[in-house]
């Protein structure tokens, strides 16, 4: 069997998905939009419940679902679904000395994100989750 297209690519898709988050966001950097990125799938890991985290993962292509599932430790009880402006707050606390992210950042990351991924896949993993999780990929501005 050959190697999976996603796979073969991933190199790409993940540079793809880097200039769209950085040009949506105004950051400057790979690496500023890499702890931007990191941060924003953190944060929405952080309030999944194992099963729900990895029925997620199986959407994200694969260089993004490697950092959604890097460091985990999937003994921590999610967190509590908050409002937009505090998790953006936690999305910015996130590495802060080496984290730019702007007010706009999970909405950023999420029009970035629904560049690569399946829409229909994407709907039907968000549809059964708490409804802070469609919310939070919903690329709406920070209040």
């Amino acid at each position: 069997m050959p190697i999976p297209m996603e796979l073969s690519h991933a190199s790409e898709e993940f540079e793809r998905f880097l200039a769209a988050a950085r040009d949506l966001s105004g950051l400057t950097t790979r690496n500023q939009t890499y702890t931007m990125t990191q941060a924003v799938l953190l944060v929405f890991r952080h309030r999944l419940s194992l099963a729900e985290a990895i029925r997620f993962a199986a959407v994200l292509p694969p260089v993004l679902r490697a950092i959604f599932v890097a460091d985990w430790d999937p003994d921590q009880p999610p967190r509590p679904w908050t409002d937009r402006a505090s998790l953006t707050r936690e999305v910015q606390s996130w590495r802060r000395d080496h984290n730019f992210s702007p007010d706009s950042a999970i909405g950023d990351v999420a029009r970035a994100l629904r560049q690569q991924v399946d829409p229909a896949a994407f709907a039907r993993v968000l549809a059964p989750l708490p409804p802070g999780a469609a919310a939070f990929w919903r690329d709406e501005p920070a209040a």
